[in-house]
């Protein structure tokens, strides 16, 4: 990348590019965007952002366009969004956000609409959420979520419903997960996790059940643990081979989850392993290239992984890799 930079977004596109924006180096957020070519292996700048911003969202929309909304500026909180067109390169800017937000959470809903939930500002954890919609370029509150938290995981169920898990709150770390419900627009208390945790990721399987791995609650987290929809209920699966926490994880084409990088017990990581759904356990598989931790994985039209930047045991990173 033309930027070294951790706390970015990344996003595969419909013609197979994948957008990285914002993000920072340990210092101000930048408003700088760029593209991968996966046909050509290089990266190329395209427009810069309206606003400079790390810890914030980016979501796909139907129509093809990129939704950028709140993060970290160089000023404060963000609440405003941005719209990226792959079509001129160009950002222009859409509604913002009733309240500014880092660290929360975005969900392309089946309706369309950009589901956001919780995140920090000055005052503290949010339990708030608010509706996009595309059709109006505007944002609508919707239900408030049972638990402020962020640092918290959304994943999109096969049923429809989102799924929010642990975070941390006003009280601490949370093991609490919550259900919302896009037809009523309202929020449903579903099982505890067993473990609190926050800095986790979250990922949905072929079998329609959620896989939650890593993390931190005062201890790095090297146990993962499953997500039931049917039953509403978290199961404890095999522990990784390496507690992890800002790592990334990705689900493969043929089912597997692929964990990478991140910082344990013995500090940044390159060591990657795969988790295989049909027998609960992990595998170890190649190294990175280099340890990083607030890097970004997209997955290419062709199955393979793209990480993108982070933060390595030599600073903030500018290099990519291909699993």
């Amino acid at each position: 990348m033309s930027i070294a930079r951790g706390y970015h977004t990344s996003s595969t596109l419909a013609n197979g590019s994948v957008l990285v924006t914002g993000g920072n180096s340990g210092g101000n957020s930048f408003n700088s965007a760029e593209l991968y070519n996966p046909s050509t292996g290089t990266w190329a700048t395209t427009g810069n952002m309206s606003f400079a911003r790390s810890s914030h969202i980016a979501s796909i929309l139907a129509n093809g366009l990129v939704l950028v909304a709140g993060g970290l500026g160089n000023s404060g909180y963000l609440s405003n969004a941005e719209l990226y067109n792959l079509s001129t390169g160009t950002w222009t800017t859409t509604g913002s956000m009733s309240i500014a937000r880092y660290y929360h959470t975005a969900s392309t809903l089946a309706n369309g609409l950009v589901l956001v939930t919780g995140g920090t500002n000055s005052a503290g954890e949010l339990n708030t959420a608010e509706l996009y919609n595309t059709s109006t370029d505007t944002w609508a509150t919707t239900g408030s979520m049972n638990v402020a938290r962020h640092l918290h995981t959304a994943s999109t169920l096969a049923n429809g419903l989102v799924l929010i898990a642990g975070g941390l709150g006003s009280n601490g770390y949370l093991n609490t997960a919550e259900l919302y419900n896009t037809s009523t627009g309202t929020w449903t208390t579903t099982g505890n996790m067993s473990t609190t945790r926050d800095y986790h990721t979250a990922s949905t399987l072929a079998n329609g059940l959620v896989l939650v791995t890593g993390g931190y609650n005062s201890a790095y987290l090297n146990s993962p643990e499953l997500y039931n929809p049917s039953t509403g209920n978290w199961t404890t699966t095999r522990n990784m081979s390496a507690a992890r926490l800002y790592h990334a994880a990705s689900t493969l084409t043929n089912g597997l989850v692929l964990v990478a990088g991140g910082v344990g017990n013995s500090g940044h990581l390159n060591s990657a392993e795969l988790y295989n759904p049909s027998t609960g356990t992990w595998t170890t598989t190649g190294n990175m290239s280099a340890t990083r931790q607030y890097h970004t994985a997209s997955i290419l039209a062709n199955g393979k992984v793209l990480v993108t930047g982070g933060l390595g045991s030599s600073g903030y990173l500018n290099s990519s890799e291909l699993y």
